[in-house]
């Protein structure tokens, strides 16, 4: 590498028995083991090795193999120009859970969820040994990780960044990333992040969109965020902007469940203001209308998710409300974050798409 001081220059990484040598892109075949078929099964994963020294960044999608928001977020920006002139290592994994990919499922063939089995164990269960594999290969070479998700099947969820706040340097990846809204999450017994800070690697949640279904503003929004953590980390060039509104951050929040089974018919959606014990949220009738039950909001602050199908079950969660110290301000910002999100000429917009007449 002429030209760079062998103190800045990047150290080559090796992943799945495969060395990526500065300034290389190669693409990397874990292998899961074969189906009950025979066929064989592998965890693909694409590694871009900068030749200048910096962080280590994976970045992953479709830990629950029905959330594929994130694998076209993965793929567009493996497709960003920038990244010729990148500090430091990607790792992308578009998909984690293959098996649950393959099946269009949140869970694992023994109806597992992944995202619970960390860290793993080599004579576990499948899930035990997935999860052992990713941490074996992919977060004990990153020094930073992005996890991107979406709500479950029928269930939506504003674009949000979902992170330990009391963190100092996760907190500071949250503020970069630029999601409208930042909400401190506890770790999860067996969960990638719980795994991943207790080797203290600081790792942000992406949660936006719907299981089985992209949604172009959500994806906007993650790959925008990925740059902007890689610019905070120095991985990316800066640039000169306008100073950026701080996110406004919710340390607390809660689903409205459903007081009894129904057909649910919705007045609000995502982003929208309610206000405690004045904001009608919906009505839960029996299929003749003939008995009709209210739901108010029980506290003030955003929608932050909700579920998208009409038929419920006592007990169904319903609406997710953030609550926040101003929440004028936390509609401001997320006015903000769509507006460009949605200017025609934004730069990681499906092109394909807005050619479409």
């Amino acid at each position: 590498m002429p030209g760079i001081p062998q103190s800045l220059r990047n150290k080559p990484i090796t992943i799945g028995g495969t060395t990526v040598r500065p300034g290389e892109r190669r693409t990397v075949e874990l292998e899961l083991g074969a189906l009950y078929t025979h066929t064989p099964t592998n965890m693909p994963v694409q590694v871009l090795c900068g030749r200048r020294k910096g962080p280590v960044l994976f970045v992953s999608a479709a830990i629950h193999g029905d959330e594929i928001n994130g694998v076209e977020i993965i793929r567009r920006l493996l497709k960003v120009p920038a990244l010729r002139r990148m500090k430091g290592t990607l790792i992308a994994i578009p998909v984690v859970n293959m098996h649950g990919f393959i099946n269009q499922s949140r869970y694992l063939p023994d109806r597992r969820d992944l995202n619970r089995c960390f860290p793993g164990s080599q004579k576990g269960s499948l899930g035990a040994r997935v999860a052992r594999l990713f941490m074996r290969e992919i977060v004990q070479n990153s020094t930073h990780g992005i996890d991107l998700h979406t709500g479950a099947i029928h269930r939506s969820n504003l674009p949000q960044i979902r992170a330990n706040l009391d963190h100092a340097e996760t907190l500071d990846l949250a503020r970069a990333f630029g999601a409208p809204v930042i909400l401190n999450s506890a770790l999860r017994d067996g969960s990638l992040r719980e795994a991943a800070a207790e080797r203290e690697v600081p790792i942000l949640l992406y949660e936006a969109g719907e299981a089985l279904r992209f949604d172009e503003l959500s994806i906007r929004g993650g790959v925008h965020g990925i740059i902007e953590v890689m610019r905070h980390l120095g991985m990316l060039p800066a640039v000169r902007r306008r100073p950026r509104k701080e996110p406004i951050m919710a340390r607390t929040s809660g689903w409205v469940r459903a007081p009894q089974s129904g057909i649910l018919r919705t007045f609000v959606r995502h982003g929208d203001r309610v206000v405690r014990d004045q904001t009608r949220l919906a009505i839960i009738s029996d299929p003749f209308g003939e008995t009709e039950t209210e739901i108010l909001a029980p506290a003030s602050g955003i929608i932050i998710g909700q579920l998208n199908l009409p038929l419920i079950n006592e007990g169904d969660a319903l609406f997710h409300i953030a609550q926040f110290n101003r929440t004028d301000l936390a509609v401001e910002r997320l006015e903000t974050f769509q507006e460009n999100l949605e200017a025609s000429d934004y730069p990681y917009a499906d092109q394909q798409r807005l050619e479409t007449p």
